[in-house]
């Protein structure tokens, strides 16, 4: 996350800009004839002083060093202020050197007010700028941050939606083997109980090679295939050179289930889904046989939808005819600072 630093100004911007302001307030007074090294220096010195001055009182005078609040008219009481108080310090500067120095004629005093009020223009404005640019940064750092906790948030509560999901499902499947007296329940339950333990194990991941999603979908088919036998064929195609890759996990458990819940799966029509790898990548296909009465939400594709977009900023993508629906999910290679 950038982190910007508090709001500072050189010192060395401070010294060579009234330096600077000190030298162009007298070039004049080298073309004047009448003008003596003294004068140029006196003149210098009181342009520096009153820029040095002005500089530090617009700093200090700053929201982050008083706990006035930030004006949204750049002209306001503030500005009026700084130019009154510039004058009445200009007015002492000047005073302050014809005592100092003796001297008995100097430049009219309306020229050193001018001279003043100019400079303190230009101080305020340009420093006003940097520290409005200062605010902007900042606001748009807590903006970035408060983005990334909400997408944080939101990515949890995605993961969490898997577990209660499935459990929901798996249970209902085990009530129909008991109703059923089925053999193979108390399988089953050590298959689920297997299932869950590697679920507890992982749950923490955000991405998980493509060889372990797949052990994690062959213990899934099975416990489907305690239920529906025949009813619920998959055929995995996927291309072992693809193994190395990553997903995030229980992407193909959701949209095994998802098939399932949509589609009729029984003996008499068995639901065959196809599980093979395209470019990079994964396909998971089945045919359209839909069950009556169930709609759709669409709740399970957003939330895989939403997991790649959080991790990787990219989506999946979604392929339907008449007869066939696809899911494309994109491969992750480079997945190991994730």
């Amino acid at each position: 996350m950038e982190k910007i630093k508090g709001f500072q100004v050189s010192r060395k911007l401070i010294w060579i800009s009234s330096v600077a302001l000190a030298v162009l307030a007298s070039i004049p007074k080298l073309f004047d004839a009448a003008s003596t090294p003294g004068d140029i220096v006196i003149n210098s010195s009181i342009t520096l002083l009153f820029s040095i001055f002005i500089w530090y009182y617009n700093i200090y005078s700053l929201p982050k060093f008083s706990s006035q609040r930030t004006h949204t008219s750049f002209f306001n009481w503030k500005l009026l202020f700084s130019v009154v108080l510039g004058i009445v310090v200009m007015v002492i500067l000047v005073i302050g050197h014809q005592e100092l120095f003796q001297i008995s004629k100097m430049d009219a005093p309306i020229m050193f007010e001018l001279r003043g009020v100019l400079i303190n223009l230009i101080v305020y404005m340009f420093l006003h700028l940097l520290f409005q640019n200062y605010q902007t940064q900042q606001m748009r750092v807590e903006l970035e941050r408060t983005h990334t906790m909400n997408l944080g948030a939101q990515y949890e509560l995605l993961k969490q939606q898997v577990n209660p999901h499935f459990l929901f499902n798996s249970l209902n499947t085990l009530k129909s083997m008991v109703d059923i007296n089925d053999p193979m329940s108390s399988d089953f339950i050590l298959k689920l109980s297997d299932f869950y333990r590697f679920t507890l194990e992982s749950r923490k991941l955000d991405l998980i090679p493509l060889r372990e999603e797949l052990q994690i979908l062959d213990s899934y088919v099975y416990l489907l295939k305690a239920r529906f036998e025949d009813g619920f064929i998959l055929h995995n195609n996927t291309d072992p050179k693809q193994y190395d890759s990553a997903i995030p996990p229980f992407t193909l458990q959701l949209l095994t289930e998802n098939c399932i819940k949509h589609n009729v799966v029984s003996l008499d029509k068995p639901l065959e889904i196809k599980l093979y790898t395209e470019g990079d990548f994964l396909v998971i296909e089945n045919p359209i046989q839909l069950k009556r009465g169930v709609l759709s939400t669409g709740v399970g594709l957003d939330n895989i939808n939403q997991r790649f977009m959080h991790l990787v900023h990219k989506e999946i993508e979604i392929d339907k005819t008449d007869t066939i629906f696809k899911v494309k999910i994109p491969l992750i290679y480079d997945y190991h600072n994730n």
